[in-house]
């Protein structure tokens, strides 16, 4: 039998909030009630009927909340459909930027301040070091989606950023090309966050720049970035991954009692699947401090996707088709996102055609199951 994390968080959770009554923030005690009612009769949903068995079907609606593993399906779909038009035919590369450890605890405290932080300064430091001539001298495309958990759930933020291979001259006439296989020097980018990080915080924030260890602005920051390839339909699979991944997905959930859970995670270093197994209070906490604050946007767009520069796009995509060397062949059209089809269900008892019979309102909504609409 699945083990999904409702049914941990419908088993553990009143002893989490008994255990740490103050640490439940609304962020929190919203992702517990919509994932407790996700796709149950508490949210409404539509009534199915097989004509081959005579049965009904009950389908319930999600919750939608983007910290729910059993959702996003057809979210999915639609950003792939929609970014479609946005990816430049041309190479990548993925920068990651991780925040140092004598940082993590300020910004668990004060999330909204800080995420948005390291992801605008980590954009603002990449365009800046490829704005320099020394390095590149052009404005590239970034994309930045924040994640805050390791494979064991603990808490660690970073930003991941695809970025294009190369960017539009400041004269707009010209694409410039990166090396191959080479973006920027990762120490220049690493030192410079580091300065940008410093600045910004003690201008704004000078309350919690007084908080922060001596030693993080002395250490080096950790930035890695490595080549990602050509290829925009893989590219467009990747972003989907890293855009709608949560803190953990329902399949590794491999057993659950009263006391503990244990689930299955990656070990990058070793590279092999691993088991963890924590007190069920425990699994709550950890799973819980990376619901984010509520408005906060995981995903930004930066350089020339920019919402206020994307009208330039098909602008670069002649650049790059006019400096492709003519022994090139200009690279095949990525293969579109199947586009989003209406939701049929088939019967789980028979396999049959199901015909929709109406919606089947939320408790407490008056009036029988509303018809099908044509």
């Amino acid at each position: 039998m699945e083990i999904s994390l409702a049914d941990v968080l419908r088993r553990f959770a009143p002893a989490y909030q008994q255990r740490y009554p103050t640490a439940l923030l609304p962020s929190h005690q919203r992702a517990i009630r919509d994932i407790l009612a996700c796709r149950t009769p508490a949210l409404g949903g539509h009534l199915w009927h097989c004509a081959k068995c005579d049965k009904d079907v009950y389908v319930y609606h999600g919750c939608r909340n983007r910290a729910c593993p059993a959702c996003h399906g057809a979210q999915t779909q639609q950003w792939l459909a929609d970014r479609q038009e946005e990816l430049l035919p041309c190479p990548y590369f993925h920068l990651t930027a991780t925040v140092p450890e004598g940082l993590r605890d300020l910004f668990r405290g004060n999330q909204k301040v800080f995420y948005d932080l390291l992801m605008s300064l980590t954009a603002q430091c990449v365009m800046e070091v490829a704005a320099n001539p020394k390095h590149l001298g052009a404005a590239p495309g970034i994309l930045a989606v924040l994640h805050t958990w390791t494979g064991t759930l603990t808490y660690h933020p970073h930003v991941h950023c695809l970025i294009t291979a190369g960017g539009v001259s400041p004269d707009g006439n010209a694409w410039i090309a990166t090396r191959p296989g080479f973006f920027l020097p990762v120490r220049v980018l690493s030192r410079h966050l580091r300065r940008l990080f410093e600045r910004t915080l003690k201008r704004q924030r000078p309350e919690l720049f007084a908080r922060v260890p001596a030693k993080v602005w002395r250490q080096e920051w950790v930035v890695h970035c490595v080549p990602w390839g050509q290829g925009e339909h893989g590219i467009l699979d990747y972003l989907a991954r890293y855009v709608f991944r949560i803190a953990i997905t329902e399949r590794r959930i491999l057993a659950m009692d009263d006391q503990s859970v244990t689930f299955q995670y990656k070990d990058r270093k070793a590279d092999r699947q691993r088991t963890c197994r924590l007190e069920g209070i425990e699994f709550v906490r950890r799973y819980l401090q990376h619901v984010l604050p509520k408005g906060f946007h995981k995903v930004r767009y930066y350089g020339l996707w920019n919402p206020k520069r994307r009208g330039q796009l098909e602008q670069v995509r002649l650049l790059l088709q006019l400096q492709r060397p003519p022994d090139r062949p200009a690279p095949e059209p990525a293969e579109k996102p199947r586009s989003l089809q209406p939701f049929r269900p088939v019967c789980p008892h028979c396999g049959g055609e199901l015909a929709h019979v109406g919606e089947i309102p939320r408790p407490g909504c008056r009036g029988p199951p509303r018809p099908a609409r044509c």
